[in-house]
């Protein structure tokens, strides 16, 4: 009994060894860089900056909010505050990144400065050719180096672009309602205000002002 288990194994095992030098889609070898295997949909290596429109400074995601900065285990990513704001893609005032730097001779690709950043910023990429012979300033990216377009993210990891699209289109749409929201009770509050103003004056009575006093005339009679 236990040889023939043993039998089985083994014919598993030379089939599965014949079979990945004549089947394409059991070969383990290829001739790099001539060929290349189909990335993986979730493949992972260093993060970049998201951005959306043409423009990277003005569609720039990133709030400067530093949580990436704090959480990053090996603490490779460098930020620096603005110190004037600029609207953000809900129209609220944020500060920006005048610095954000990630040296990624040091990143391990642990993917928490993606799963703690709320404004989704910064995602990872799959780019992975990224060997230099400066070991130093080469690997130290700075944000124009990553700053990157959505419509570059859609392309790499589209399901996870799409949740992300959704995500900031939900906040954006609760951001305009919630603004005309507030428009709309500024205004009644404002009529409001009027009619009351408008009610008050016409309980007012009104008074006339007194007619002057005729001129006193003295009359002499002739003698």
């Amino acid at each position: 009994m236990l040889g023939e288990q043993i039998i089985k194994g083994m014919a598993v095992t030379a089939k599965n060894f014949f079979e990945s030098y004549v089947s394409k889609d059991r070969l383990t070898t290829v001739q790099y860089p001539e060929e290349r295997l189909p990335q993986k949909h979730h493949t992972r290596q260093f993060p970049f900056l998201v951005y959306d429109g043409d423009d990277a400074q003005k569609g720039l995601r990133c709030v400067a909010c530093q949580i990436c900065e704090k959480e990053c285990p090996p603490k490779c990513i460098y930020i620096v505050k603005s110190k004037d704001k600029k609207p953000d893609y809900k129209g609220q005032m944020q500060v920006y990144p005048v610095a954000f730097d990630i040296d990624i001779s040091v990143c391990m690709s642990c993917q928490i400065c993606v799963e703690v950043c709320p404004f989704e910023s910064i995602k990872m990429d799959t780019q992975f050719e990224l060997s230099n012979d400066n070991r130093f300033e080469a690997l130290l990216l700075n944000k124009e180096q990553l700053s990157k377009p959505n419509s570059y993210y859609q392309k790499i990891h589209p399901e996870d672009a799409a949740e992300s699209d959704a995500v900031i289109a939900a906040e954006k749409a609760k951001a305009e309602a919630k603004a005309k929201a507030a428009a709309e009770a500024k205004a009644k509050a404002e009529a409001e205000a009027k009619a009351k103003a408008a009610a008050v004056a016409a309980t007012v009575p009104t008074t006339s002002t007194p007619a002057a006093p005729a001129p006193t005339t003295t009359s002499f009679t002739a003698k």
